[in-house]
């Protein structure tokens, strides 16, 4: 029996504190310890950024990141978006734009692109594809995606 490890992080804005085995990655933390089921298991293999999460600032895969690592880290995931009740500017135009389908990829793509505002809060569209490239779609194509994305940066940019 492996023995397990104390972890603390802050998940979405809040101090957690979980015990996991040293192998677990952390999108099955995510899932299966902390009920956070919005980042999804597509590939488990970093292919299609299903699981995308924010971590201290930078999108990773979280099939590909060992619970252990987040020790005293910042993750933010799809449920740490939208603030409170209402949407993030990204989640409300995904579904003005119409750009998710099956909704498997559409949490990655929403926190991949969140990751990007925040950096980057007027991407071109060349800027958006090369940011998404890791995000893989199989439904609805990028077109609708990228529109979303493009329309979410104008109305975030009008709140300011």
């Amino acid at each position: 029996m492996t023995k397990r490890v104390h972890i603390q992080a802050r998940i979405n804005g809040q101090e957690v504190d979980f015990l996991c085995e040293p192998g677990q990655s952390l999108l099955e933390v995510l899932r299966d310890e902390l009920r956070l089921t919005g980042a999804k298991e597509g590939c488990n293999n970093g292919n299609c950024g299903a699981c995308t999460v924010i971590l201290d600032g930078r999108i990773v895969d979280a099939c590909l990141v060992l619970a252990p690592e987040i020790d005293g880290h910042d993750v933010v995931t799809i449920e740490g978006i939208a603030e409170g009740e209402r949407l993030h500017p990204l989640q409300q135009q995904f579904l003005e734009q119409a750009a998710l389908q099956c909704g498997i990829c559409t949490p990655g793509l929403i926190v991949a692109a969140k990751a990007l505002l925040d950096r980057t809060p007027d991407p071109s569209e060349e800027e958006i594809r090369f940011w998404l490239a890791g995000n893989l779609c199989r439904c609805t194509g990028y077109d609708k995606i990228i529109r979303a994305v493009q329309a979410a940066a104008r109305q975030m940019e009008a709140r300011i």
